[in-house]
């Protein structure tokens, strides 16, 4: 049965780690995606990485229109040249919302909970979304792409 996780908030230093790749997907990574993809949906999130639930491992869950989709290990193999502005917030972040630059379409690779490889194209809000959480396991933020006048609400890191 899947639990829900707490969320790492900002400004925890899980949160900066560069996570490991997974070697294999066995049965305690598909719980966790379980778990991971329970939590997204009671947190009201569009997507979520493996170091906001404290796993500095290379797995997101993106929150689609045919449900959750979990990606182990992805990486964006291309881009498209043309970027498009677009709010985002975090939920490691709360109430906390700022205008980022991103790729408008993307091509991905990734492992799904079968260790199957899967070669997927987004763009707009999924491309968008799949951006922000492999960025999450880079030990990114999209607070680092706002001007630092926009960040003096947030706490110190």
């Amino acid at each position: 049965m899947p639990k829900t996780l707490n969320i790492i908030i900002y400004p925890d230093k899980t949160l900066r780690v560069k996570c490991i790749e997974i070697k294999k997907v066995d049965d305690k990574i598909r719980r966790l995606i379980s778990d991971m993809e329970l939590t997204m949906k009671e947190k009201d999130g569009v997507g979520l990485a493996g170091p906001q639930v404290g796993q500095t491992i290379r797995v997101i869950i993106i929150n689609t229109k045919d449900g959750p989709l979990a990606m182990v290990n992805p990486k964006i193999t291309k881009k498209s040249w043309r970027k498009e502005s677009g709010e985002e917030g975090c939920l490691s972040i709360p109430d906390f919302y700022g205008s980022v630059k991103r790729h408008k379409k993307i091509n991905v690779i990734y492992t799904d909970k079968h260790n199957k490889k899967i070669k997927l194209a987004a763009e707009g809000l999924f491309a968008r979304v799949i951006q922000h959480e492999i960025d999450h396991l880079n030990g990114v933020l999209f607070i680092d792409y706002l001007p630092k006048k926009n960040l003096k609400d947030l706490p110190e890191e």
